[in-house]
């Protein structure tokens, strides 16, 4: 190609001015992210022209940085505005990270060398412990072969603890205020204990529940009765991370105040619309969720569609009904926040007055 390769870079000069190397340059041309200005249609050498140069040396430095490749693809092609904000979004997720790995060390230290266990002890009102281990217990886990998830995580903080339970397909949060006397601890309690602590605080009695945590043994005092056990000896899943990539960082795209009587009533209607989808070798009636004209949460029918064929909004997200309405049940109150994303983003169940109790359901392909 006289009198064009001159113009133009070739791809070992551009890994040389940029910083990436040439099989990078080769995987962002084919992953779409930094493409050639020409391809030899016989060699199929690559050519740059001298503008890719300061977005290839971008795409280095977004790669040293570790942000994930769709990201790197929007910020070649972004506004420095959106690009500012790209950063400072995967900044937060580095900081999260290195508190995650933070904890670990911490974990793993202890492993290497085990100090004596330190005694935590917590003072919580009845009602409440009540409340969060009722908005958390429809999410444990019942699967034999998990049994780390047939347990509530008690993550106790400096002033208060926050319950935690999922099955993989759906994650529960609520959080009890407390006295804590001791170390922050975080203690998986099996769900045959967590049963007989809720039994008791059915108890009129006004006296502070006293939970004790030393090592893995467990002493809870309610009224005049006492449960003892011992901690499960699992690893709980991360449900920071967990959080951070289901419902992530930014707000919803769409924030649904709903009637729960009125979505219970509809979702346990005889002739509530369903789609049929297989799931696990099964059959599963899976229920479509979408909007009116006025932005107000309906049932769709199986095409998606409302009766007269017209869909304002384009959302349509599969849910496990049953899963659904435990999510209601548990919330508890006459009115909840539905959080939808989109057809393969986690739907969430909140309470408009308390952003510590929320559930996140996986939706359902449809």
């Amino acid at each position: 190609m006289p009198g064009v390769e001159s113009d133009l870079h070739s791809i070992g000069e551009l890994a040389r001015a940029s910083g990436l190397t040439v099989s990078a340059l080769r995987f962002y041309d084919s992953a779409g992210v930094l493409e050639p200005a020409l391809v030899d249609p016989v060699t199929g050498y690559r050519w740059y022209t001298d503008e890719q140069i300061a977005p290839a040396r971008l795409v280095a430095g977004l790669r040293r940085v570790g942000m994930p490749v769709p990201e790197i693809a929007t910020a070649v092609r972004a506004e420095p505005a959106a690009v500012h904000r790209l950063l400072d979004a995967h900044l937060r997720r580095l900081s999260d990270g290195l508190a995650d790995a933070r904890r670990e060390i911490t974990r793993l230290r202890a492993l290497v060398d085990p100090a004596p266990p330190a005694t935590t002890t917590l003072l919580l009102s009845p009602a409440e412990l009540a409340t969060a281990l009722d908005a958390v217990r429809f999410a444990v886990g019942a699967d034999p072969e998990l049994p780390v998830l047939s347990a509530v995580l008690f993550d106790v903080e400096l002033d208060g603890v926050r319950l935690v339970a999922t099955d993989r397909h759906r994650l529960a949060l609520a959080r009890a205020g407390a006295s804590v006397d001791g170390p922050p601890v975080r203690v998986l309690v099996g769900v045959d204990l967590v049963d007989r602590l809720r039994a008791l605080l059915d108890v009129a009695d006004a006296r502070p529940v006293r939970l004790t945590v030393s090592g893995a043994d467990l002493r809870v005092a309610v009224a005049a009765r006492t449960l003892t056990g011992t901690a499960l000896p699992h690893d709980f899943p991360d449900y920071r991370r967990l959080l951070r990539e289901t419902v992530g960082e930014r707000p919803a795209a769409y924030r649904i105040p709903v009637d729960t009587a009125a979505l219970r009533a509809a979702l346990t209607d005889p002739a509530a619309p369903t789609v049929a989808r297989e799931f696990g070798g099964e059959s599963l009636a899976v229920t479509v969720l979408g909007l009116d004209e006025r932005g107000h949460l309906r049932l769709l029918p199986a095409a998606g569609l409302a009766p007269d064929g017209h869909d304002p909004s384009g959302l349509r997200v599969g849910v496990n009904g049953g899963y659904l309405l435990d999510a209601l049940d548990a919330a508890g109150g006459s009115q909840l926040v539905l959080e939808l994303d989109g057809p393969i983003a986690p739907l969430a169940v909140r309470r408009p007055d308390d952003a510590d109790t929320f559930s996140v359901l996986m939706p359902v392909r449809l």
